[in-house]
């Protein structure tokens, strides 16, 4: 199988988050995004879609609040 590289732009408070993340997993923030691609990738479409809906009020939520 082969592989590609992707580069994304993360924000330095996202990417602290996520450095913190793999920290508590012991892993790295690349096998993390990683794992957390796959489960993405694997889960229904409706599963998916709920989630970034939950994702995304939630944030807002929390935007609110930090406003």
């Amino acid at each position: 199988m082969s592989s590609a590289n992707i580069t994304i732009t993360v924000p330095d408070d996202r990417l602290l988050k996520l450095k913190e993340m793999a920290t508590r997993f012991q892993v790295t923030p690349e096998a993390l995004l990683r794992a957390s691609l796959e489960e993405m990738m694997t889960r229904p479409a409706e599963t998916f879609q709920h989630a970034v809906s939950y994702v995304l009020q939630k944030n807002a939520e929390l935007y609110r609040r930090l406003a």
